[in-house]
């Protein structure tokens, strides 16, 4: 018998990382509720903070300056993080509808998806305008437009911009002083640029003061920037805007920063909003019929209290709601929060001043420029420097939590999964992945005999192997795939065809229904990937235990000719590895809660590359010897094949592709816990002494979770399989070294560094 950690008994579900979210996110990492799962479901890791993005856009501050990392955020919230797009609700069956991932269930759901501006009534907007909102497509397309003009600075440069409020102001002018300085240092006259302001108003930004409006149309006129106040986009053509009155302004770029929009599917799914589709919300923040619903931000309308579709809101809503999320969850009363009336506007000019605007009153100076970047930089610090909460004690729940944390959870065969969970769970995923009948599939789950039954064909090998390891990535849909793609991996690398699998799982304690929610969840990811390898489930354990973890047994098939070994390397040929190495270090990082989430995101996809392919183009261009890079890093797999096939090795350290992030990682010491380990293959080295202190050594013997294949194949094939298996999406595929005869008396693999 064993006591358990904390079971889970309530899900909180996140949709949007938006500011108020991010601030939540903080604060339930300072103060946990034991037995709350929380989850957050985004579509981006990298949160853009409103106050800075002018800034960024100006060239004042850097991509990880003015955005909140909300993979590390999630990481010290201790929450299950989604990189996915909800897309409508199930407010009877209380789940959130993703367009990528399985329906997530929860008990308590708090939405904060921002908004985006409303174009979809003006034709053409939607097709050849480039909207300020969502954000990381808008920094996609202006990045791209930055690099492309510093590339081709000669070429004329049209803008148009259209929404005349403080967004579209702001924006023309960062735009522009980013632009000139790209101009200035290619030695381009600055009159080569120009940029159009497009506003059905007859003056600039409504809702501020008359002096602010004044001054900033003095200022757009004052540098050049055309405005064309009193005109309402009709259309908009491909490098053109056209308006009402018949004004037509050719333009190569065209930006859309109007008045905000909410997505159809918030009233669609039930919810009662505004006019715009807003979610209206009582003074605690929840919704007006859903008392288990919250919403805040710009995706929100406070009935009693509307206010402006501003950042400085969102960011006042963070502690309060924080604070009534903890309350619902605890039982408690809710309490009211009433926003500011006024707040303070910081506009900056592009050119390091800033204009204030409170209510009636204005101002402009230098100094307001300081204070807005020393208010945003010190906002932004309270999302990098984040406290150690190892020694939290967390808060009381009362006596039914007690009693949940209380029960002892039994080992052996008592720590299985219910029958009955376990029925309903299999019952759900075969709406999506059906049984299929299989004439080598004599016993399956669709039995309820003890064991799986399985036919050998005559003449095949079968091929077997198994994996099973603690979840290294919160989401359990993209564990279950990335860990079914591990499993695969050994029957690919032999060559073989998978035939059927079984599995072992076991689901962190909590209710039945939290416990069928996590299995359903896991077992979706994973038979994703058994499905598109035509493998079926047919089996499987599962138990309880204080951790997710999840492994397969894998059969293959495969005709003694077809079988590919380590063993076959000859003299000659050439060493290709399908992916880039790393995993090991940026999840030793993740943590630590050092490694960026765009790190992380990147391991990720290439975790989720399955093998399969790569083997088909290496078959087809006369592979001899074949293994995937796993857990005994590149080193330690390419020492059994230099071993099995009697031959020696050229390794060109610099051509090896590694992950980003992981040099600066490896530079502050970072490394998986399996690399000392690892690191006793160095005795198979030749030339150790000359290679050891360089930075790239150390990935030489990083453990790879669902990483690539190693191969060799002959030298005059080498081009044409690489081409095929970029083509085949494995772009980090490339030629790392070549095979030489042994020679006695030397250690086999030499490295070669620049």
């Amino acid at each position: 018998m064993q006591q358990a950690a904390h079971p889970v008994v309530k899900d909180l579900v996140l949709i949007g990382g938006g500011h108020t979210h991010a601030i939540a996110l903080r604060m339930f990492g300072m103060k946990p509720l034991p037995g709350v799962r929380l989850t957050l479901i985004t579509d981006t890791s990298h949160t853009p903070y409103s106050g800075m993005l002018p800034g960024h856009v100006a060239g004042f501050y850097n991509f990880d300056e003015c955005h909140i990392d909300l993979r590390r955020l999630a990481q010290f919230a201790k929450a299950q993080l989604y990189l996915d797009q909800a897309v409508g609700l199930d407010l009877e069956n209380k789940k959130v509808i993703c367009a990528n991932h399985p329906p997530v269930a929860f008990d308590v759901l708090s939405i904060d998806i921002g908004s985006t501006p409303a174009s979809i009534d003006v034709p053409g907007a939607s097709e050849y305008a480039i909207a300020a909102k969502p954000v990381p497509q808008f920094l996609n397309q202006w990045n791209q437009l930055v690099e492309d003009i510093t590339n081709n600075p000669q070429k004329p440069i049209r803008l148009g911009i259209v929404g005349g409020g403080a967004g579209g102001v702001e924006l023309a002018l960062t735009m522009q002083q980013r632009l000139h300085q790209v101009l200035k240092d290619a030695n381009v006259a600055q009159a080569a640029l120009s940029i159009h302001l497009f506003h059905r108003g007859t003056e600039l930004m409504p809702g501020h003061s008359p002096w602010v409006r004044r001054r900033l149309h003095n200022i757009l006129s004052n540098r050049g920037i055309q405005l064309h106040l009193g005109e309402s986009v009709c259309e908009v053509l491909p490098h053109k805007i056209q308006c009402e009155s018949g004004l037509g302004v050719e333009c190569s770029s065209i930006f859309w920063v109007t008045q905000a929009s909410a997505p159809s599917w918030l009233a669609q799914s039930g919810l009662k909003t505004d006019l715009e589709g807003f979610v209206l919300v009582k003074d605690t923040l929840q919704s007006l019929f859903h008392d288990n619903i919250f919403a805040a931000g710009d995706i929100a309308t406070m009935v009693n209290h509307p206010r402006p579709k501003a950042g400085v809101f969102a960011v006042r809503q963070g502690k309060p709601l924080f604070e009534n999320l903890q309350r619902v969850l605890l039982e408690k009363p809710l309490i009211p929060y009433k926003p500011q009336k006024f707040y303070l506007g910081l506009i900056g000019t592009g050119d390091g001043e800033a204009i204030a605007s409170w209510g009636s009153l204005g101002w402009q100076s230098r100094l307001l420029w300081r204070w807005k970047d020393n208010i945003d930089r010190k906002f932004m610090n309270r999302f990098k420097d984040l406290p150690d909460m190892s020694a939290v004690t967390p808060p009381d729940q009362g006596e039914a939590k007690k009693e949940a944390d209380n029960k002892m959870h039994c080992a052996g065969c008592g720590s299985k999964v219910g029958s009955s969970t376990l029925e309903r769970v299999l019952q759900r995923l075969q709406v999506n992945y059906p049984l299929t009948e299989r004439d080598d599939i004599l016993v399956g789950l669709g039995t309820p005999d003890d064991a799986a039954v399985i036919q050998v064909p005559t003449g095949k090998l079968i091929v077997q192997t198994i994996d099973y390891f603690r979840s290294l990535i919160s989401d359990p849909y993209i564990f279950g795939q990335v860990s079914t793609n591990h499993c695969l991996s050994d029957i690919f690398a032999m060559g073989a065809t998978p035939q059927s699998a079984l599995a072992v799982v076991t689901v962190p304690y909590g209710t039945e229904a939290k416990i069928e929610e996590t299995l359903y969840q896991l077992l979706s990811g994973a038979m994703r990937v058994l499905c598109a390898a035509k493998s079926p489930l047919i089996g499987g354990h599962t138990t309880e235990d204080v951790q997710l973890a999840f492994g397969l047994t894998c059969n293959g098939l495969a005709t003694p000719n077809q079988l590919l070994r380590k063993g076959g390397m000859k003299p000659g040929e050439v060493l290709i590895l399908t992916k880039a190495l790393g995993t090991g270090v940026l999840f030793a990082a993740d943590m630590r809660l050092k490694a960026k989430g765009r790190w992380i995101d990147q391991a990720v996809g290439s975790m989720l590359l399955s093998n399969q392919q790569a083997v088909t183009a290496l078959v087809e261009h006369g592979v001899t010897a074949c293994t995937d890079v796993t857990g005994f890093g590149l080193l330690g797999h390419l020492r059994e094949m230099v071993q099995a096939s009697g031959v020696a090795v050229e390794l060109e350290m610099d051509a090896i592709p590694v992950l980003e992030g992981v040099r600066a990682m490896l530079q502050l010491g970072i490394v998986s816990s399996l690399q000392p380990q690892n690191l006793r293959a160095s005795r198979w080295i030749s030339n150790l002494s000359e290679v050891e202190n360089c930075l790239n050594y150390q990935v030489l013997f990083d453990p790879q979770t669902s990483g690539g294949l190693l191969a060799t194949v002959p030298v005059n094939q080498s081009s044409n399989c690489l081409k095929l298996l970029k083509d085949l999406g494995y772009k980090d595929s490339c030629v790392i070294g070549r095979v030489v005869p042994i020679v006695e008396g030397i250690k086999p693999i030499r490295i070669t560094a620049a």
